[in-house]
Formats: C-alpha cells, sequence, structure tokens
C-alpha cells in the first residue's frame, strides 16, 4: 500500500537541519571528534532551587493528574506577577495567560486559531524557521517575508510589504531579541510595530523567548509594555532558555483576551496543558523574580555567556570576519561571503558544527549561526580549528 502525506506536508520545504544532522551523525560513525556550536540548547544547568522544586512537586501524588489548557492557576498567577515585576505591565491571569508546552507548540498552535488556508502570514527573513513552516505552512497560510537586513541593523522595514500582500495577510510575527541574528529591540521599535499591525488590522504576534538572555546593559522590553499593545498583540514566552528547562517544555503567552480565547480552544481539543509538577516548579522560578533587577543566577549566567560571545567573536574576528557583538540571545551571526551550506560543510570537515543562515530563510544564504552552548574553552578550541581552514 502506497501511503501519501497530506498537502500540508508537501508544501514544506526540506528540513536542511536534517541534513546537517546527517552528516555530523555520519562523521562521528567515523570516528570524527566534533565540537558543536549548532544547537540552541543551553548548556548551563538548571538551577538547583528548580530542581529541588520539581521534586518536590513529584514527589505529590495530586501534582500527576491532568492539568487545565489553560494551565494551573498558580502557574498563571506567577505569569501575571512576572510581568508586573519585570516589565510593570498587567496581565490578567484568568483571561490574559495561557501555559504553553513550551513557546514553539504555542507559535504553532495560535496561527491553528486564526489563519484561515490562503492567508498570508508575515514572517522575519531570517527567522526562525516555526512561523513559516509550523505555523504558516501547516496552517495552509502563506508566507510573505519581511526582510531582516544587515545594513539595517536587521530590524523590520514594515515599508518593504508590498500593497497586495499587505493586504491578504493576517498575522505578523517578529522577535527580540532575535533568533538568528541577535538583534535587539528597544520600545520605539516595539512602538511603530504596534501601530504597523493596528493600521494594517494585523495580529501581532512577538516571540520574547530571549528577553532574559541580555548583555552590555540592555535589558529587553515586553510589548505588553507598549500603549495599545493589548488591542492588536500576543506575546510568547518560553522557560526553557530563560531557566534552562528545555527538556521540561513549559512557556506561557499574554495578551489580548479574545487572542488567548482562541489559543485556548485550539489547546482544549489537543492538549491538557503540561504537567502540573512542572508548572509548579515554573511558577517558584517565575516568582524568584523581584522588582529592582534580575535574580543573582540570571546575571550570573549571562556573564558566562558574554565571555563565551566576547572568545567567539574574537576568535572570528582574527580570522578575518567583520563579526559584532550581539546584546541579546546566545547566538553570534556571521556574513560569511558565501553559500553558508558549503561553509558549514568545511566547518565541519574541520571538526566544527554550526547552522547553515539559508535554513532560516533567503536572506541568511551567506550567513552562518553559531550557538555560544559550549564552555569558553571548546568555543577557543573551535576557533583554532576553524582557523586551520579559513586562514590557513
Amino acid at each position: 500500500m502506497e501511503f501519501k502525506f497530506a498537502e500540508r506536508i508537501n508544501k514544506l520545504p526540506p528540513y536542511l537541519f536534517a541534513e546537517i544532522e546527517r552528516i555530523t551523525s555520519e562523521k562521528r560513525k567515523q570516528g570524527k571528534r566534533l565540537i558543536s556550536l549548532s544547537i540552541g540548547d543551553p548548556d548551563l544547568p538548571t538551577p538547583q532551587f528548580i530542581i529541588d522544586a520539581i521534586k518536590r512537586a513529584a514527589d505529590d501524588s495530586a501534582n500527576h493528574k491532568y492539568s487545565f489548557s489553560q494551565g494551573e492557576t498558580v502557574f498563571r498567577e506567577a505569569v501575571a506577577n512576572w510581568y508586573k515585576v519585570r516589565f510593570g505591565a498587567d496581565v490578567n491571569p484568568e483571561k490574559e495567560a495561557i501555559a504553553l508546552i513550551g513557546a514553539k507548540e504555542g507559535l504553532a498552535n495560535f496561527a491553528r486559531a486564526f489563519v484561515n488556508s490562503g492567508d498570508g502570514v508575515i514572517v522575519p527573513d531570517p527567522g526562525y524557521p516555526v512561523y513559516a513552516n509550523g505555523a504558516t505552512l501547516l496552517n495552509e497560510g502563506i508566507p510573505v517575508a519581511l526582510p531582516l537586513l544587515a545594513d539595517k541593523g536587521f530590524k523590520p522595514d514594515f515599508d518593504a510589504i508590498g500593497a497586495k500582500d499587505l493586504k491578504k495577510s493576517k498575522l505578523l510575527f517578529l522577535n527580540y531579541p532575535n533568533n538568528p541574528t541577535g538583534a535587539v529591540a528597544d520600545k520605539k521599535l516595539l512602538k511603530q510595530a504596534v501601530e504597523f499591525a493596528s493600521e494594517n488590522g494585523l495580529i501581532l504576534c512577538y516571540d520574547n523567548s530571549y528577553s532574559e538572555i541580555t548583555f552590555d546593559g540592555y535589558r529587553a522590553p515586553s510589548i505588553l509594555e507598549i500603549d495599545g499593545a493589548k488591542d492588536v498583540a500576543i506575546e510568547f514566552h518560553s522557560c526553557s532558555k530563560t531557566f534552562n528547562m528545555t527538556g521540561d517544555r513549559i512557556g506561557f503567552a499574554a495578551g489580548n483576551p479574545k487572542l488567548m480565547e482562541g489559543l485556548r480552544k485550539i489547546k482544549s481539543q489537543i492538549d491538557s496543558g503540561p504537567p502540573i509538577y512542572i508548572q509548579k516548579a515554573a511558577a517558584e522560578a517565575l516568582m524568584s523574580y523581584k522588582k529592582g533587577g534580575q535574580p543573582d543566577y540570571i546575571r550570573e549566567m549571562n556573564k558566562t555567556y558574554v565571555e563565551r560571545r566576547d572568545a567567539l567573536v574574537g576568535g572570528l574576528n582574527k580570522m578575518g570576519f567583520n563579526c559584532r557583538k550581539p546584546k541579546g540571545t546566545f547566538y553570534v551571526w556571521v556574513d560569511v561571503g558565501c553559500d553558508s551550506m558549503q561553509f558549514v560543510s568545511k566547518l565541519i570537515d574541520a571538526g566544527v558544527v554550526a547552522t547553515p543562515g539559508i535554513g532560516f530563510g533567503e536572506q541568511g544564504r551567506n550567513f552562518v549561526r553559531f550557538a555560544i552552548t559550549q564552555p569558553k574553552e571548546k568555543i577557543r578550541e573551535a576557533c583554532e580549528l576553524m582557523s586551520g581552514i579559513i586562514v590557513g
């Protein structure tokens, strides 16, 4: 019997990252030692107090029952408190907050609630592939590229969207601090985004998953700090990056009550929320924030990332690249001046794995993304290996 994929699956582009995984797997089978600066999975440990909270909550059998699609009250109240303490933004925990099984799930399922077949969805290029693929193509929408160009600091140029594309579009995805470029945004840009969405009848989906990974005095704002944002916007967050809880699959969304209702209706049909014990532990993590700044463990984490960033950027610039120091995320985005897939293949031969920029969109064709999710010593070793093929 021949089995045929649904048309929505056939519309997906080839998954470039799977090809990188295949190549690296083959190299390792051949005995090749590789340093991976590719995956955005923090190597730093989950803070011990969170692990202790998971253990305590897991010991209570009541926490192994079904949760709610919207999430537990204690978690949503912690989300609301975090928004107030961190951003000064008011969030109603009953109507304006939802627990997610990671931000990735929320982004894709939110589009399910609002994208009809043929609707345009404006996605940053380069951008996190879930926006164009999981959130748009899998929901039979049409991706509309919003170029993020180096000469504009990888900020969106809303005027670059044609009138025809704009008229058919329903959603706009934005993400700062930005994956993959590491670019950051200020409140002025967020205000422009809110006004643009309002003027054009767009839903603004703001992915703020890297808000707590920032450097050099920069602190990321929330879209919910902006006047009028709750009329048009929903914001997504992830505990994966902030608290190094990638495998625990916990995140949240907050924003316009009608948008939250749509997401909640979809989730009620397909999941029962994250595990209760994970929600309770994540709630403790969120409550560790106090007025006046980030917790000490977040500041220490960011100091580590700064040391790694500086080691990588310094090494790349010694090789002749014009590489800037990003103020957010744990990514370094580099113009390599040639086809990114070919460049990454050369790096793998040298013993270093990175991510080709073409996987994030056409504008990333000549860029490579490095993740600083390895100790500083390994990053320096990776630079030595790369230098051997680039300079030598």
